[in-house]
């Protein structure tokens, strides 16, 4: 039986002139939420600005992709119609000093809790989940990916610029996360007991109040019978987002399967995963990532194609070989999200950009045309 997986995508409302964050989120969620089709799977999110899109479960990829698309073209009409512009992108090009927060009790208390880390906390990710046994299953695949976070950090960076200016990063997300108390990658675990019991540990410390505030790299959902992928910045496109939905199914396939063999990989210490997560923020697949089979620093291509080697039997199974094999060509050919908005910024500014967020944002042919 197929894995099962679903994909979170969080999507934000800009000014199409200024590209800094649109507060109609509230707008558009009561619009969306009205409608049947979309009324289970649209959400709230921090930011007054956002919405979330939680997708059904699926098992097949092309099932997937053609369910995000059509999420994508609702949005980008709700958007047309209150005026603005909507985006999957890791942080905006600018954003003002501190954020308008969804009027939502729970972001509020997290507004007054955490203060003016909020200031910051500006930006928008893709959470994939993939299906599991059980707790145990799950901190098995927990320890067995934590070698290959940089690699999937730097497949997804999308968030160059905020406040203005180029941050120099392929996901500056990634770095405004660090200063959150649970950011970052998570320590390896004995058990799903001792994955429990210190994740308990941490309610009522530095402003974790629910076990939900615990936004590790990769976690336990507290929900479902998930593995959930936290790494990844929102992406451009569907194509993107099932890209990294794919690997992400394909490495934990791999890691249950061969759970008890000889390791493949090393563990890595949590000083060095911390710093190669960064430099993976940094450098994208432009140059080196730490490369978890010879526990050093590697050409990016190198560690991809080491990753595809271990879960191309499972990408085979489920039948995503094909799919990946062309998204991966695609990846390396078009480089990140990252990549392709320094790109557009520099063929047109901020007009590059807001065309580039308007014809990624679905596969629509007309928006394409339009722009």
């Amino acid at each position: 039986m197929a894995t099962t997986f679903g994909i979170e995508e969080e999507f934000i409302f800009l000014d199409p002139i200024t590209l800094r964050p649109a507060d109609v989120a509230e707008q558009a969620f009561a619009q969306l939420t009205s409608e049947p089709a979309w009324a289970p799977f649209t959400h709230r999110e921090f930011l007054a600005s956002q919405v979330e899109h939680a997708s059904r479960v699926f098992t097949d990829l092309a099932d997937a992709e053609s369910a995000l698309n059509a999420f994508r073209r609702r949005i980008a009409d709700e958007a047309t119609r209150l005026g603005v512009l909507v985006a999957s992108i890791g942080t905006t090009p600018d954003a003002n000093a501190f954020p308008v927060v969804a009027h939502v009790e729970r972001y509020e208390r997290i507004v007054r809790d955490m203060a003016g880390l909020i200031g910051d906390h500006q930006f928008s990710g893709q959470h994939v989940h993939i299906g599991v046994p059980d707790r145990e299953a799950g901190v098995v695949a927990l320890n067995a990916v934590r070698p290959w976070l940089p690699l999937l950090t730097a497949m997804a960076g999308n968030s160059p610029f905020f406040r203005g200016y180029d941050t120099g990063y392929e996901s500056w997300r990634t770095i405004q996360l660090r200063r959150w108390p649970t950011a970052g990658s998570p320590p390896r675990f004995r058990n799903a007991a001792d994955y429990d019991r210190r994740i308990r540990a941490l309610i009522g410390m530095a402003g974790i109040t629910d076990l939900h505030l615990v936004m590790w790299n990769v976690r336990l959902s507290e929900q479902l019978p998930t593995v959930e992928f936290r790494m990844a910045d929102a992406q451009l496109t569907a194509e993107d987002a099932i890209l990294i939905a794919a690997v992400c199914r394909g490495l934990v396939e791999y890691a249950l399967d061969t759970a008890g063999g000889p390791p493949r990989e090393a563990d890595i210490p949590m000083e060095l995963l911390s710093a190669a997560v960064m430099h993976a923020a940094h450098t994208g697949l432009r140059g080196v990532l730490y490369d978890p089979v010879t526990r050093g620093p590697s050409e990016a291509r190198v560690v991809l194609d080491r990753l595809l080697e271990r879960i191309g039997p499972y990408l085979d199974r489920s039948g995503d070989a094909p799919r990946v094999a062309d998204l991966v060509a695609r990846l390396l050919q078009k480089g990140t999200g990252a990549i392709r908005q320094r790109a557009a910024f520099r063929r047109a500014g901020i007009e590059g950009l807001e065309r580039l967020y308007s014809t990624t944002i679905c596969d629509d042919p007309d928006r394409r045309r339009a722009a």
